[in-house]
């Protein structure tokens, strides 16, 4: 299925089966009297009266050819809330047979805001639908006709663009089976992106070693599969300003490793690179609509597996950083892989900020279900700022604990830190605890752990099931709001 969304000022002929209008909370009809018939006009008043008035949309059949839907917005509506209702008509429209949608957007009252422009991004964003492995597949086209003066301009309908693309390419490669989307397949896909603008430098293995990174090496050693570490630059300014740095987890399966997950749900491992994606998505996002900022994305790599050569509880290894870790279990690796990653991206390009995104813990879904990320941090501003983005774009953070006193639940006797909290408790904060030794210089620095909103089994508001990309909309908006 695919949606194709056109601006015009006049209405086209022969294609208005389903005619939209935005009305006020209270359904007032008078705006619409230019655009329908006397007749028509008479009868939805008269309808309305039996309708629901709390419902966000109401529709009416006016023949077996013409249908009529009316979408109310609230006086002071958010811009989330014009998205949300865009995602509740692609529902509607699913259903329906008629593929052909005139929306009228001279009843909008405020041009402040693009109504236009979020309410098709958000029918856009809840449009997608991952069905390549399918046989029979969808090839339903659903056209979305604006008519009238309030409409985005084209600099915004480039950034609604830039911004599904990103998010889609996010949800396309967690979305992938393990057996397609391994370490190797995944930095061939990565090296494509040069062709938006994006500078890509892959480090294979034989690199990696000669560099030291040793914790993000020691994870993928089981598997008969490469392990990788990509960076991806974005220069949208003519300056040589130190970048904003984003890194990701990608462990593209996870088993556990020795330390071996039970068999029920392991399938779902398939989306311990959601981290990685994000980054992924929001580079390309940057790219494709020329974001004025100096950005580069980092991700690690890997695949955990049980093999021959398998990384042993018990093990010692030696980090980029220098810092010595004992793995006291192989199935908390996603931190081993960011460990050599954050430090890197600090030493080798001196951001101004790194924003790390990891699928890290299961503890964070006890603390915070699938409604907030948690958000661990050595900044407040920084804090504050991915607070404020995640609010305005309904993907949301939840400022978590970091304090020194948790150090000495990671403290190894044998190495400099151990990779887990074996005396119980704070899993989540453990975790980015243990991240935060590798951040050397007080770089600015947020860790968010998305395994509670990388993926939903239901669904969400502006996406069907299954991967959501939950992060690149935030990201984009951090930045686009703080930093352009």
């Amino acid at each position: 299925m695919s949606v194709v969304i056109n601006y015009k000022k006049n209405v086209p002929k022969n294609i208005a089966s389903n005619i939209i209008f935005f009305v006020d909370e209270s359904y007032n009809l008078s705006s619409l009297k230019k655009n329908l018939s006397k007749q028509d006009y008479l009868y939805i008043s008269d309808l309305i009266k039996s309708k629901s008035k709390k419902k966000d949309i109401i529709s009416f059949d006016l023949s077996s050819k013409k249908k009529i839907i009316l979408v109310s917005l609230k006086k002071n509506i958010k811009i989330s809330d014009i998205e949300n209702l865009g995602a509740k008509l692609f529902q509607l429209s699913s259903d329906n047979k008629k593929n052909q949608y005139l929306i009228f957007t001279d009843t909008l009252s405020s041009k402040k805001i693009s109504f236009a422009g979020h309410f098709a991004h958000g029918f856009k964003l809840k449009s997608y639908k991952f069905d390549k492995y399918k046989s029979k597949r969808s090839n339903k086209k659903i056209f979305i006709n604006f008519i009238g003066k309030n409409k985005p301009i084209l600099k915004d309908q480039i950034k609604f663009k830039a911004i599904e693309d990103g998010t889609f390419y996010a949800r396309d490669l967690v979305s992938e089976p393990g057996n397609i989307l391994h370490p190797d397949e995944y930095s061939k896909r990565l090296k494509s992106l040069s062709k938006y603008g994006l500078k890509i430098t892959i480090y294979d293995e034989k690199k990696l070693k000669k560099l030291g990174m040793n914790t993000l090496l020691g994870v993928g050693q089981g598997s008969i599969r490469g392990s990788y570490l990509v960076t991806m630059e974005w220069k949208g300014l003519k300056d040589k300003s130190n970048p904003f740095a984003f890194v990701g987890k990608g462990v593209c399966f996870d088993t556990g490793g020795i330390s071996l997950k039970p068999a029920k749900f392991m399938e779902d491992m398939t989306y311990d690179m959601a981290g990685s994606a994000v980054v992924v998505g929001l580079m390309k996002s940057l790219a494709l609509r020329k974001a004025k900022v100096n950005a580069v994305g980092v991700v690690g790599l890997v695949e955990n597996m049980p093999g021959g050569n398998a990384q042993r509880p018990g093990d010692i290894v030696k980090s980029y950083s220098g810092k010595t870790v004992e793995i006291l279990n192989t199935d908390a690796e996603g931190r081993l892989v960011l460990a050599d990653a954050l430090t890197y991206t600090e030493e080798k390009f001196k951001p101004k900020f790194i924003v790390d995104l990891a699928t890290l813990t299961g503890a964070i879904i006890v603390s915070l279900g699938s409604e907030y990320a948690g958000l661990f941090s050595n900044n407040d501003k920084l804090s504050k700022e991915l607070i404020e983005a995640g609010e305005k774009v309904e993907e949301k953070v939840w400022r978590m604990p970091l304090n020194k006193n948790f150090d000495k639940l990671i403290d190894s006797k044998n190495a400099d830190m151990q990779n887990i909290n074996y005396v119980g408790g704070a899993g989540s904060t453990t975790a980015a605890q243990f991240l935060q030794r590798f951040i050397l210089n007080q770089t600015p620095w947020a860790h968010l752990d998305i395994a509670g909103m990388a993926f939903s089994k239901y669904g969400g508001a502006l996406n069907s099931g299954g991967a959501t990309g939950y992060g690149v909309r935030l990201l984009n908006k951090l930045i686009e709001d703080n930093y352009e």
